[in-house]
């Protein structure tokens, strides 16, 4: 079938193609790549990607592309969803022929409702997806094909078999083709990566165990699998052989840094392609393996600190203690790697003290940048789960994690401590930790290095400065 793998218009600016914690609009303007479509696109000859969020274009725009296809794969997440199923309803009237799938992680863990929800819905794909999307583009019978769900003729609602998780990962062909065929390139922007950037994966899976995060627990699983060196060295020699525009490589595994010798010979083989490259790590990282990262094109680490509060990152089984991260920074800073850091407030545990002391650990630490966001409980979690439970969700368990805008709301709250208060902390941490003279001149030494960055960091200012307006009001 002539297949479109789709992200459905939705909020403006909404980043619904953002992993495990940020599925919402952002402080400063932003797009990961749709690296989960693009994934499956690379299986179906002749497929297309449109990214309609990052493309700017409106609903009926979108719908004027799409119904030239015969089948459309629309990526969900649970904010936008609503809004997904809806543009599902409207294409279905323009072309009632056409096959309707979704994937992503608010349908993998939520099938059988997920389906009832609209009629316009004729399949969702569970687990991994990649090989699912290729059977039903290739016109194999639902009934036969692992890890789907779907509506059957008669109306009854299906579901199949679980797919196995994928083993070897080097069977998924390379994202990078895709990317140049099919998006643009300049649209894909994250303040803190060099512009323009791409983003790939190396592995699925995460063995950490942290409570809060979505894709581990509801898609990709606990156990890290990878793709071999050589591999992922061939897809990065092809980026730079037929992308010279791209100024910087991100590895967006959730924790790129989870087997040291692999990211050391992988580190070694990128110095040997004269690439920048940054990467998702966990704050634990050895000092000796710092070194090899920095010495061979490293310039950056996203890391996910989370909480000041030692109790708090016990409580969501984060595996590491404030006195490991703080040594960490410490060696990143002495070796010169920038750090990317992200906190998020309102987790289990989270007190006003808690709040001053994250706020306090963020300003300690340092990073060069830093996230902040609200905790969210995305249905396939344990922190949902525990929000159940617990009583934590207000209006009987109902989940909005987005306002209609599509920026990111407190889902959570306490006897102890209110939704509205953990909200309002957000714009609080920010002022705190970038309206320091000590930072605010490290931003203005960083504008003076070149005219880009100057017009880039002043954009992100008046971006960063209507954001927190609007979440006061």
């Amino acid at each position: 079938m002539k297949t479109l793998f789709l992200q459905a218009p939705s909020y403006d600016g909404f980043d619904g193609g953002a992993g495990s914690r940020y599925q919402a609009k952002r402080e400063v303007r932003s797009f990961w790549y749709p690296t989960w479509l693009a994934q499956p696109a690379a299986l179906v000859p002749g497929s297309r990607v449109l990214d309609a969020p990052t493309d700017g274009l409106s609903v009926d725009a979108t719908l004027d592309i799409a119904q030239h296809y015969d089948l459309v794969v629309i990526h969900t997440s649970t904010p936008s969803f609503p809004s997904d199923a809806l543009f599902a309803e409207d294409l279905k009237k323009r072309k009632p022929s056409l096959v309707i799938g979704m994937v992503g992680a608010r349908v993998a863990v939520d099938p059988h409702n997920s389906l009832t929800a609209s009629e316009a819905i004729d399949f969702v794909c569970r687990e991994e997806f990649d090989f699912t999307c290729q059977e039903v583009a290739a016109g194999k019978p639902f009934v036969q094909i692992l890890g789907l769900s779907y509506r059957a003729a008669d109306g009854s609602i299906e579901h199949n078999a679980a797919r196995p998780i994928l083993e070897n990962m080097d069977e998924l062909p390379f994202v990078a083709p895709v990317y140049k065929r099919d998006l643009k390139i300049d649209n894909y922007f994250i303040g803190y990566l060099k512009h323009p950037y791409v983003s790939i994966y190396t592995g699925r899976g995460c063995r950490s165990k942290c409570t809060f995060c979505l894709w581990p627990q509801t898609v990709g699983g606990h156990r890290y699998r990878t793709r071999s060196v050589e591999n992922v060295l061939a897809e990065v020699k092809w980026i730079r052989d037929n992308m010279p525009e791209v100024k910087e490589i991100m590895f967006d595994d959730d924790t790129f840094t989870d087997f040291k010798p692999r990211v050391e010979e992988i580190a070694r083989g990128l110095g040997k392609l004269g690439v920048t490259w940054s990467c998702n790590a966990k704050a634990n990282v050895p000092y000796s393996t710092l070194k090899i990262m920095k010495e061979n094109g490293l310039r950056l680490l996203l890391v996910g600190y989370e909480s000041g509060d030692d109790q708090i990152l016990l409580n969501i089984k984060k595996g590491l203690r404030t006195d490991i991260a703080r040594r960490f920074s410490d060696d990143c800073r002495k070796l010169g790697i920038k750090i990317h850091g992200t906190f998020i407030l309102g987790l289990p545990g989270e007190t006003q003290q808690t709040i001053q002391k994250t706020i306090d650990y963020a300003k300690e630490i340092n990073p060069h940048t830093i996230q902040v966001s609200l905790a969210a409980p995305y249905p396939g979690t344990r922190l949902y789960d525990q929000a159940v439970e617990n009583g934590w969700l207000e209006e009987n368990k109902v989940i909005n994690l987005v306002s209609k805008e599509g920026v990111q709301l407190a889902a959570i709250g306490y006897p102890h401590l209110s939704r509205e208060e953990i909200y309002h902390q957000l714009e609080n941490f920010y002022k705190r930790f970038y309206f320091r003279p000590s930072k605010i001149w490290e931003i203005v030494r960083e504008m003076l290095t070149s005219w880009d960055t100057m017009k880039r960091r002043l954009r992100e200012g008046v971006e960063f400065f209507r954001f927190l307006r609007a979440h006061e009001a």
